[in-house]
């Protein structure tokens, strides 16, 4: 089993799911995605966080990321939890989540971490870019939900450096000045970045959010 790394390309596969068979690069085609795994259904911390998520689709959407979520339970086991879930969260699962029985994905994404659980799936995050490339892992305890808060602000960051020669600083939110690309020399950094460039330290150099 091979470990993924940032700018790897992220595995394929396809897997039943809540809403039926999904291919991975299929359901995303040219969109971002997001793939998280919950360690099993009916587990407090996982209908909290699935909840969560579903009430963020929108901010997601306006995004152009979809959203996946992985399950080591299976599709019946999904519907069935999925029920409480909208119950107890107010709200309406309006997103796939996989059903991982064979563990097939999650081995493909080293989302088992026999030291913690040698059967339930770590909290894992993989974003991925439209051309299948994996731009961030996280991985959390089984014990700490997500903060859904952060993941939208981790998105933010990676499509505004992706188009951009610039990189986000510590605590930064969308809209916020940004840090200029350290490969750019500050004189070309002032003819690219129009509305100014700050130079706090030689190699240190900010300047409002280009799409602001």
């Amino acid at each position: 089993m091979a470990t993924i790394r940032l700018g790897d390309t992220a595995p394929d596969f396809t897997a039943d799911s809540s809403v039926g068979t999904i291919n991975l690069y299929k359901y995303l085609g040219d969109s971002w995605g997001i793939l998280f795994s919950h360690p099993a259904d009916f587990t407090p911390v996982c209908t909290t966080e699935l909840g969560t998520a579903a009430k963020f689709k929108g901010e997601f959407d306006k995004r152009n990321v979809k959203m996946l979520a992985l399950s080591v339970d299976g599709a019946a086991s999904h519907v069935e939890w999925i029920k409480d879930i909208n119950e107890v969260q107010n709200t309406t699962v309006n997103f796939p989540i996989l059903a991982d029985e064979n563990r097939k994905v999650a081995d493909l994404y080293d989302m088992i971490h026999p030291n913690a659980d040698s059967t339930l799936t770590v909290r894992s995050v993989f974003i991925i870019a439209p051309d299948k490339t994996v731009k961030l892992m996280l991985t959390y305890p089984a014990s700490t939900g997500r903060n859904f808060y952060e993941l939208l602000r981790v998105v933010d960051s990676l499509q505004l450096t992706a188009n951009h020669k610039v990189a986000t600083p510590a605590n930064w939110e969308n809209g916020q000045d940004v840090v200029v690309s350290p490969s750019i020399p500050t004189q070309e950094a002032k003819e690219i970045f129009t509305k100014g460039v700050e130079e706090v330290k030689p190699y240190l150099r900010m300047t409002p959010d280009p799409t602001a």
